[in-house]
């Protein structure tokens, strides 16, 4: 397993759509490896294709306390949401950054596993967020979209900023 490196905002391919998965293959499945490998390694607990410049409809998760409860949802739906909730979120393309994101407090998810089987999830809380939020990379989206405009101002510029000084 490999780790990936993960693309960080304001990177433009964090925009892009991914594609509907057609087949699981071997790389599909390799790749899916890497990503919880990556996962699990920066430490998250969700990871999206998208986000390691992959544009395919892929995410994994693992919400659990003891990080053994591997989540993978490939081609997800958002079938049903109900309630809300507003949760502090951070992501891992946007590192150190943290903010309270309106939400479905209850979700319902299809999606084939990674034997290319198709099952449904219910989820709330924690998981219902990291769906959400890892569903949202899939169509382009990063947490930091759903804030204000000016914090997203602010946010671009300090992750660029702390990019220059890197350099």
């Amino acid at each position: 397993m490999a780790i990936l490196p993960i693309l960080q905002y304001p990177d433009e391919r964090l925009h892009k759509v991914a594609k509907k998965v057609e087949s699981i293959t071997a790389a599909t499945r390799r790749l899916i490896e890497d990503m919880a490998a990556t996962m699990y390694a920066a430490p998250g607990v969700g990871l999206a294709a998208t986000q390691v410049d992959v544009h395919q409809r892929i995410v994994v998760i693992d919400v659990s306390e003891t990080h053994d409860d591997l989540l993978v949802l490939i081609n997800p739906e958002l079938i049903a949401s109900s309630g809300e909730s507003k949760c502090e979120e951070g992501c891992l393309s946007v590192p150190g950054i943290y903010d309270k994101v309106q939400r479905a407090e209850r979700v319902t998810v299809r999606a084939l596993n990674v034997k290319g089987e198709l099952f449904t999830l219910d989820a709330e809380g924690l998981l219902a967020v990291c769906i959400q939020h890892e569903m949202d990379h899939l169509m382009g989206k990063v947490f930091v979209e759903h804030l204000s405009h000016l914090k997203q101002v602010r946010i671009r510029n300090k992750l660029k900023k702390r990019l220059r000084e890197t350099m």
